[in-house]
């Protein structure tokens, strides 16, 4: 019975319709990451006081016609992507590698199902107007670890998984890292071509992003203040204040569209 159920489970993970929700889903994690391109655009360019994040993205989507409906599709979507990689963490990556490459597979599709179903959930709060700033929310979660005993410890480990996990997206784009999850094997050869650059120059942004916001996360270990940990909308407001910040913020906003088109792209072409 239990073997069974196992079955049945995974036999639904591995259904055609997850797989058209996951696609949905992949559109909907594009979209999201072209959003905080153009806010951080803004930022760069206007000095606006939207959120370049997430958050902020999901917000954009909220004030648009229709947009709580737009904003179910995407929670809908992103939770079918997070069933998917639970799925592969959990009966996936099972041949064809050594064990150890196995477990770090498994253990990357479990972060991207915890990922994809926080920012579902965080979709969903906005469908039903109840979505707050990411930012905010960071600074109030590193104000209460700060108050623990060992808190300043906590949030400085914190930091370094974070500009880790940065520099780890930034090595997946410059190494091409990501092209054994798609297969464009039926597009012309500059049509590889341009997916591959977006996906370079998309990891290697996101990367650079991630990195900041780590090191604001430092920041706020070392001075004990955990208005300096503010999320990602913070890392690009610190890049834009930075001598030439203009440029290097309109560099990595491109980026974010890069890799928002690059989803577009997973969309259609990623394995699964």
């Amino acid at each position: 019975m239990p073997g069974s159920a196992k079955g049945e489970a995974r036999k639904a993970a591995n259904s055609k319709t997850l797989e058209v929700l996951a696609r949905v889903g992949l559109v909907a994690y594009g979209l999201v990451h072209l959003l905080v391109g153009w806010l951080a655009l803004q930022i760069a360019w206007g000095g606006s006081k939207q959120n370049a994040d997430q958050s902020g993205a999901l917000k954009a989507i909220a004030q648009k016609p229709f947009g709580s409906v737009l904003l179910w599709l995407v929670a809908v979507g992103l939770a079918a992507l997070a069933v998917w990689q639970a799925s592969e963490a959990i009966w996936g990556h099972t041949e064809g590698e050594d064990q150890k490459k196995r477990l770090a597979r498994k253990g990357k599709a479990a972060a991207r199902a915890v990922i994809y179903l926080a920012l579902g959930i965080s979709a969903a709060r906005f469908a039903i107007g109840s979505g707050k700033s990411s930012s905010q929310s960071q600074q109030n979660t590193t104000q209460g670890v700060l108050s623990l005993p060992g808190g300043r410890f906590i949030v400085a480990v914190a930091a370094l998984v974070i500009i880790g996990v940065g520099g780890a997206l930034m090595y997946r784009g410059v190494k091409k890292k990501f092209l054994k999850d798609i297969d464009t094997s039926s597009l012309s050869s500059s049509a590889r071509q341009t997916i591959t650059r977006l996906g370079q120059i998309g990891y290697v942004a996101k990367g650079v992003g991630l990195a900041v916001v780590g090191l604001l996360f430092g920041y706020a270990a070392i001075t004990f203040d955990p208005n300096k940990a503010r999320g990602l909308d913070g890392a690009m407001r610190t890049i834009a204040a930075q001598p030439f910040g203009q440029i290097l913020l309109t560099a990595v906003a491109l980026g974010f569209v890069g890799f928002g088109l690059f989803a577009l792209a997973q969309s259609r072409y990623r394995s699964m």
